[in-house]
C-alpha cells in the first residue's frame, strides 16, 4: 500500500546490510567501559551465568519484539505504536525523544575518544592522565556549576564529529548507513582483536584474567547482582527504545528475523567478553607496575577507565602510542557505529512523519542536535551534566518506555500477532515460552529494574551532586522528553500514516482508516 507515499520506504539492500548496522547499534562504548567492570564487581566469572540467562530470558526475547514490530508496522516508533493504538504515538516520541538526548552527549565521548586517540600517539598526557583529563582537557570546575563557558579543545573534535555523522545520515539506509557500516564493523573488529592480543602478552596479564574469571559463586544469592545482568543486557543490547524497531522497518518483506536476532546478540555479547579480556588484562599489568592487586585499583568502569586509567597504562607499556591509538580509535567508532543508530530514529521519525527526504531531516536534525551538544556538553562542566543526563535518561527513560511499550503490547492482545509475525518470517518458530518471557518475566524484571533505580537517586544524590543539580539535569531531561513527545504528537502528520494494512494480515486485524487520513492523500 504504497502507492500514495510521495518516495517509497528505504530499505537495506539485505540481511547482511541490516545485521552489520545491528551490530554497529548493539557494539557501543557500554560494551567497552561498561561490561568488564560490572562483570568483575558481580562476581566474575560468575555473573557469566545470570548475564546469559538475563541474555536469553530477556534480551533476545525483546529484540525480537522490536524486531517483528518494526518489520510488521513498516515504520519508526511514533508510526509503529499509532498503528496498534491511535493514543500510542506519544510512547513513540518518548523514545524518539530519548535517542535525542542520548545523541547529544554520546557525540561528546566520541569527540573525546577521536582526541585521545590523537594524544596516544605522543602520550600528550604525560604522567598525570587524571590531570591532564579533568584539568587541561575538559577543564572541569570542582563543583557542578551553570556557566557557560565552551571548552574547544572539546568544541572543535564534536564538530567534527557532527559533519561525519550527517554525511553518512543524509545518504540515506543504503548509501549512508549501510556503506558505513560495511567500513566500520570490520574495521573495529581488527583494531579490537589486535589490542585484545597485544593486552595478552603483557606482563600481569594473567593476573588481570584472574581477576575477570574467578567465579564467586556467593554473588549468585545477591539480588542485585541479577539486576544488574538485566540491565547490562538491555543497556547493551540497544532494546526498547526505538533502535531495532527503526532499523527492521528498513528490512525487506522476505527477511529472518530470528536468525539476524540471534546474530545481533551474539556478536554484541562475544564482543563484551572480549572487551573483557582485553580490559582486565591490561589492568593486571597495571597492577602489576603498581605493585597493587586488582580490587585496589581505581576507575575499572566507565569513563574513568577509559580517559584516566587507560592512557597511564598506555604512558607505562612498551608500544604504549600504537596500543593506545588502538584502543582510542576503536572507541571512536564503536561509538560512531551507536551515534548514527539513535540518529536514524530521530531522522527517519521525521522523515515518517513530515514527508521529508533523508537529507532533508539530517541537515534539521544535525544544526540542532549538534548546537545542543557544544552548548550543553562541551561546556567546561560537561562531565557533570553528561553523568547525570545519562542515568536518568538510561534508569528513568529507557526502562520506562519499555514497560510503557510492554504495557500496551499486552493490553493490546498483540503478542499473538507478533508471534504469528515472527513465525511467517523465521528460520525457527517462537510459541509460548516467548510469550511468557515477554509477557511475565521481562515486565518483572523490568518494574523491579525502575523502582530500585528511582528509589535509589531520590534516596541519596546521586554521585554526591548537589539535589538542584540532579532535579535540574536529571528529572529536568525526562519532563523534557514528555513535553517535547507530546508537542510533536499533537502536530499534523503530512503523510498518510491511518490507512496501512500490516503484512500477513491476520483475520480480523486492520488498522482504523481515518476521514483525516484520506483526504491527506490529495497532498502528494
Amino acid at each position: 500500500m504504497t502507492h500514495h507515499h510521495g518516495h517509497k520506504r528505504e530499505q537495506w539492500s539485505g540481511q547482511a546490510g541490516f545485521i552489520l548496522a545491528a551490530i554497529g547499534s548493539a557494539v557501543g562504548l557500554g560494551n567497552i567501559w561498561r561490561f568488564p567492570g560490572v562483570a568483575y564487581e558481580n562476581g566474575g566469572g560468575a555473573f557469566l551465568l545470570p548475564y546469559l540467562i538475563a541474555l536469553i530470558t530477556a534480551g533476545i526475547p525483546i529484540l525480537f519484539v522490536d524486531y517483528a514490530l518494526g518489520h510488521r508496522y513498516k515504520g519508526t516508533p511514533p508510526a509503529v505504536f499509532r498503528r496498534i493504538r491511535r493514543k500510542a504515538e506519544l510512547l513513540g516520541w518518548f523514545q524518539v525523544a530519548i535517542c535525542f538526548v542520548i545523541i547529544l552527549y554520546y557525540s561528546v565521548i566520541i569527540a573525546w575518544a577521536a582526541s585521545y586517540a590523537v594524544f596516544s600517539l605522543n602520550t600528550a598526557w604525560g604522567d598525570d592522565a587524571a590531570g591532564f583529563f579533568v584539568g587541561e582537557f575538559i577543564q572541569l570546575p570542582d563543583n557542578p556549576t551553570l556557566n557557560i563557558d565552551i571548552v574547544w579543545n572539546v568544541a572543535l573534535p564534536l564538530i567534527a564529529v557532527w559533519v561525519v555523522a550527517l554525511v553518512i545520515l543524509a545518504l540515506g539506509v543504503q548509501r549512508g548507513l549501510e556503506k558505513a557500516n560495511l567500513v566500520f564493523i570490520p574495521l573495529l573488529g581488527i583494531l579490537f582483536l589486535a589490542l585484545v592480543i597485544r593486552s595478552l602478552f603483557l606482563d600481569g596479564a594473567i593476573d588481570g584474567l584472574n581477576a575477570f574469571f574467578t567465579p564467586n559463586w556467593s554473588a549468585l544469592a545477591d539480588p542485585g547482582v541479577w539486576l544488574a545482568a538485566y540491565a547490562q543486557i538491555f543497556f547493551s543490547l540497544s532494546i526498547a527504545f526505538g533502535i531495532m524497531i527503526t532499523y527492521s522497518s528498513y528490512l525487506k518483506r522476505r527477511s529472518n528475523l530470528t536468525g539476524t536476532g540471534l546474530v545481533v546478540a551474539f556478536s554484541n555479547s562475544s564482543f563484551e567478553l572480549l572487551a573483557g579480556i582485553g580490559v582486565f588484562s591490561t589492568l593486571g599489568f597495571m597492577a602489576q607496575a603498581q605493585g597493587v592487586t586488582i580490587a585496589e585499583l581505581d576507575g575499572i568502569t566507565g569513563v574513568l577507565l577509559s580517559f584516566v586509567t587507560f592512557p597511564t597504562i598506555v604512558a607505562s607499556m612498551p608500544g604504549g602510542p600504537l596500543f593506545g591509538f588502538l584502543f582510542f580509535a576503536s572507541l571512536t567508532v564503536a561509538g560512531l557505529t551507536s551515534l548514527l543508530s539513535l540518529l536514524q530514529v530521530v531522522s527517519g521519525a521525521l522523515q515518517d512523519k513530515f514527508g521529508v527526504t533523508a537529507r532533508q531531516a539530517a541537515i534539521r536534525l544535525g544544526l540542532v542536535a549538534a548546537v545542543l551538544s557544544v552548548l550543553f556538553f562541551a561546556r567546561s562542566d560537561g562531565l557533570h551534566t553528561l553523568d547525570v543526563v545519562d542515568k536518568w535518561a538510561n534508569e528513568v527513560g529507557i526502562v520506562g518506555s519499555a514497560i510503557i511499550m510492554l504495557v500496551l503490547l499486552l493490553s493490546t492482545r498483540q503478542l499473538t500477532n507478533l508471534t504469528h509475525h515472527i513465525n511467517a518470517h523465521s528460520s525457527f518458530t517462537v510459541g509460548a515460552i516467548w510469550r511468557a518471557l515477554v509477557g511475565v518475566v521481562v515486565p518483572i524484571v523490568l518494574v523491579w529494574m525502575f523502582i530500585s533505580g528511582v528509589i535509589g537517586v531520590i534516596r541519596e544524590p546521586y554521585e554526591g551532586y548537589p539535589i538542584w543539580y540532579n532535579t535540574l539535569f536529571g528529572w529536568g531531561a525526562v519532563i523534557l522528553m514528555v513535553v517535547a513527545a507530546a508537542i510533536v504528537t499533537a502536530l499534523r502528520w503530512r503523510k498518510p500514516v491511518d490507512d496501512f494494512t500490516p503484512e500477513p494480515a491476520l483475520p480480523g486485524e486492520r488498522i482504523e482508516a481515518t476521514p483525516v487520513g484520506r483526504h491527506q492523500q490529495g497532498d502528494h
